[in-house]
């Protein structure tokens, strides 16, 4: 059941995004607050704790630097990992000796990885008030492969004004699977190595 819940935080893709950047910073819309956010990290670190829809939760550490790379590493008791090297996002199963890879365009995690796309051709709003921005984003021409719900903290200190609390996904097979972050950590150094992963199948 691990393995199906990681695999529900890839496989739900928003279609791929190849936008252009076009909120000014001047804009004080809250959804221009969040692509400014977004623009502004360039890495990040945290805790984070993933949940699938019947309440099965896994933890670990998470390491993003934009754009494009993404790890999710899981604690010692989870033989698996998810990483995203720049161009590809790959779930390796190292209990079954298992490599699964996707585009990174073909997955929501691309809005998080992509600062650079114009969030107004695919998100938008759905709360704002004191404390909290949260971000729905889809292609409403193709609701059938899934959307990402994000949320952010309203916080002076955060880059922006804004901390990412963390998200939640949903597949074409109805498949939640939320995410929560903790001890998030803003634009220090992260190794490219942390983006490679050991490849569990036999040679030859």
């Amino acid at each position: 059941m691990k393995r199906f819940a990681t695999l529900a935080l890839l496989a739900a893709p928003v279609t791929a995004m190849t936008l252009t950047p076009t909120v000014a910073v001047a804009q004080a819309t809250p959804l221009a607050q969040v692509q400014q956010h977004l623009r502004a990290v360039g890495t990040m670190t945290a805790n984070f704790t993933q949940t699938d829809r019947k309440g099965q939760s896994m933890s670990g550490k998470l390491f993003l630097k934009r754009p494009g790379k993404i790890r999710f590493q899981y604690g010692a008791n989870v033989p698996m990992l998810v990483v995203a090297n720049g161009k590809s996002l790959t779930f390796v199963d190292y209990q079954v000796k298992d490599v699964q890879s996707w585009p990174i365009g073909n997955s929501p995690l691309s809005v998080l990885l992509n600062p650079n796309q114009d969030l107004a051709r695919f998100a938008k709003v759905t709360q704002n008030d004191g404390k909290v921005i949260a971000v729905d984003a889809r292609d409403p021409k193709r609701p059938e492969f899934g959307r990402i719900a994000m949320v952010f903290a309203k916080m002076p200190s955060a880059p922006s004004g804004l901390m990412l609390t963390g998200w939640t996904m949903l597949d074409s097979q109805n498949n939640r699977t939320t995410v929560r972050l903790s001890n998030q950590r803003f634009n220090i150094a992260i190794a490219d190595s942390q983006f490679r992963y050991t490849d569990p199948r036999k040679k030859g």
